[in-house]
């Protein structure tokens, strides 16, 4: 069984999607309704802006997307999935795959998120930082303990969690889990505290506009974030794209869980091969490509 897998944010660079762009005449209706929509050039600052440029989230997060719908049409007709996933950003990448949502549907929500998270962003102090080589056991005790707001937010694969919340909590986390024995434990370059308590503000906001969007029954399961198992409830689907700009990203429960359910194969759709490597050291077993074209 072959599974779709989409990134979220950090995986952008400068140039990105550009080689397809060029590749591929009819993308450029599909980015000329793209900028109709987010109100600004998005082509010009994937195809040759700064690196500043490109992590401002309300810009990083509409790029990822369009990147991995740019190449979902390219991929139209051989496009057959039996299971979609998304990292983050992503899972709204994998519910346009499944075809819960348009396109258009799809880049007005993301952005929509991407707003609110950038506000949340510039209203609190918060950070995330990466912890290598602990049992998440360790690292949910510690963050419970630490004096502050600081959770577990991304579990990536095993030996590598991301936390995220108060920027003072944070450091003391990290300092702690140093203690404990991790490898590392790295503060990562980002504007904020996602998946953690503090993108409370954008939950709302979003939650309001998920709840009025048209969404439709998806063709094939849809794995999220929230709770890493098969989803094909439209109820249920809204309900875990709310709750997870506060809850943590159950990647490696997510793989797993789509391996035990018959996944062989599994191909990323976005910019760069992040996800292939956390699928590697979650199951060696298991095939993981990216499409060529």
């Amino acid at each position: 069984m072959k599974s779709y897998v989409f990134p979220g944010q950090g995986s952008q660079f400068t140039g990105m999607c550009h080689d397809l762009y060029q590749k591929y005449s009819y993308l450029k209706t599909m980015f000329q309704n793209a900028e109709d929509i987010l109100g600004f050039d998005i082509s010009k600052i994937m195809f040759h802006g700064s690196n500043d440029d490109l992590t401002e989230t309300k810009v990083t997060q509409p790029a990822i997307f369009i990147h991995s719908m740019a190449i979902l049409k390219v991929l139209e007709k051989s496009f057959n999935p039996d299971m979609v996933a998304g990292h983050s950003l992503g899972e709204f990448s994998a519910l346009v795959a499944a075809g819960v949502l348009s396109f258009e549907d799809g880049l007005k929500l993301v952005s929509i998120r991407a707003r609110a998270m950038q506000k949340a962003c510039e209203n609190t102090k918060g950070s995330m930082a990466a912890i290598i080589g602990l049992e998440n056991s360790i690292i949910e005790n510690v963050c419970q303990n630490i004096n502050g707001n600081v959770v577990p937010a991304n579990y990536n694969c095993p030996g590598q969690v991301v936390i995220s919340g108060e920027f003072d909590a944070v450091e003391k986390a990290c300092k702690a889990l140093t203690e404990k024995g991790a490898r590392r434990a790295l503060i990562l370059p980002v504007g904020g505290a996602f998946h953690s308590q503090l993108m409370n503000e954008a939950k709302e906001e979003l939650s309001l506009v998920i709840n009025t969007a048209k969404f439709n029954k998806p063709i094939c399961p849809i794995y999220q974030n929230v709770n890493g198992i098969a989803e094909t409830s439209i109820d249920s689907i809204k309900e875990n794209l709310v709750l997870q700009l506060t809850s943590p990203v159950r990647w490696t429960q997510s793989i797993n869980q789509m391996i035990n359910d018959g996944t062989t194969e599994f191909i990323e759709i976005g910019p760069g091969k992040v996800l292939q490597g956390l699928i590697k050291k979650i199951n060696r077993e298991v095939s993981v490509s990216y499409p060529l074209f």
